[in-house]
């Protein structure tokens, strides 16, 4: 391609560029002017509406971008907008550098004060005081299983589940200098040891496997241990000013980490939702399989069951289902009639906007 060439399309470049600018100012003040209209007391965070911009800008993208990319943008421009009405505080399972920190970037972009919390119970507590708008917490990994302190907080918990993100578990090796030469340990968490253990047997059989509290923590020792590494997200990379030796070493290429994001929020049916709700079953044979009559009569896909013992009485357990659609929506409000009739305990945690599988 020819110098004149090159300029004629850094020329358009910078027209488009132009002229991004102008509509992003232009869309700003639409922001601020609904703000305005729903007043200072309205609820300005909007999940529902949110997950249904960022599905029609998907749907109508054209390429050659990928859909994860114009998520992204778009995300990041509801997150700038959101910021020029509302500075959001968020809370999740810390320290910086985690993949729960990692969840909470991606789903509410760069322009929320992020604020890291030593435990789950400290990030449920700080949204329901209203220290923080939302929270934003692990529930279960796909191949290691549900998160039982968040199920079990979910029981008691006023907050409402407003969200969920689904992210991919991008596990990497992390190292002052860009090399394997001289690794004597690796320090991670305890779950993406476990995740990498084949890449590490054939790539580092002589380093030893140290687990510790988190994947922040193994990135903060790498970089200050010539002779260490760390596994964990890209995040912690740059945060603790380390190089990614070698990405994506899981073993399992599909893994993922589903989060919850918990606030005061009610959504609206989006078109794709999840309703989230636990239920006890009561001490009768046939007493589970009664309960999930009612979703198999009306239709209703359930994604997900899950059953924990209960903390109300001995040797009886409560059961967290995930069903598809919205509780607003006839055939699931009818299941979730019937299903008060029949379980001695119901309580809904949450209709929200479906995350991309």
């Amino acid at each position: 391609m020819s110098e004149d060439e090159i300029r004629k399309h850094r020329e358009a470049i910078d027209r488009y560029d132009d002229e991004l600018l102008k509509l992003i100012s232009e869309r700003s003040q639409h922001v601020l002017a609904v703000g305005r209209i729903k007043g200072a007391d309205a609820q300005k965070q909007r999940p529902d509406r949110e997950a249904q911009i960022l599905r029609r800008m998907v749907a109508n993208n054209p390429g050659p971008l990928s859909a994860e990319a114009v998520m992204a943008i778009w995300r990041e421009l509801i997150s700038q907008s959101m910021a020029l009405e509302q500075q959001l505080v968020v809370s999740y399972l810390g320290p910086a550098g985690t993949f729960s920190h990692v969840a909470a970037k991606t789903h509410f972009g760069t322009a929320p004060e992020l604020v890291p919390c030593g435990s789950i119970d400290e990030v449920f507590r700080l949204a329901e005081t209203g220290t923080a708008d939302f929270a934003v917490v692990p529930v279960e990994n796909s191949t290691e299983g549900a998160v039982g302190r968040t199920l079990d907080l979910l029981l008691q918990t006023p907050l409402t589940i407003c969200a969920e993100i689904v992210l991919r578990v991008r596990q990497n090796l992390l190292r002052k200098t860009n090399s394997l030469e001289g690794v004597a340990r690796v320090y991670s968490h305890s779950q993406s040891l476990a995740q990498c253990q084949n890449w590490l047997a054939r790539h580092l059989p002589g380093a030893a496997r140290i687990p510790v509290a988190s994947n922040a923590e193994a990135a903060r020792l790498a970089a200050s241990e010539p002779d260490a590494c760390a596994i964990g997200p890209a995040l912690a990379a740059e945060h603790y000013e380390l190089q990614i030796v070698a990405p994506d070493i899981e073993d399992e290429a599909h893994n993922a980490t589903r989060f919850l994001v918990l606030g005061k929020v009610a959504c609206g049916p989006t078109g794709d939702d999840l309703t989230s709700i636990v239920m006890s079953a009561p001490n009768k044979p046939g007493a589970v399989h009664g309960l999930l009559s009612p979703i198999a009569a009306h239709g209703i896909s359930m994604t997900r069951i899950e059953s924990r013992p209960s903390r109300l009485a001995r040797w009886e357990y409560m059961f967290y289902v995930d069903l598809l659609g919205h509780a607003d929506e006839p055939e699931v409000a009818q299941v979730l009639k019937e299903l008060k009739e029949l379980a001695p305990f119901l309580k809904v945690l949450g209709a929200y906007p479906r995350a991309p599988r």
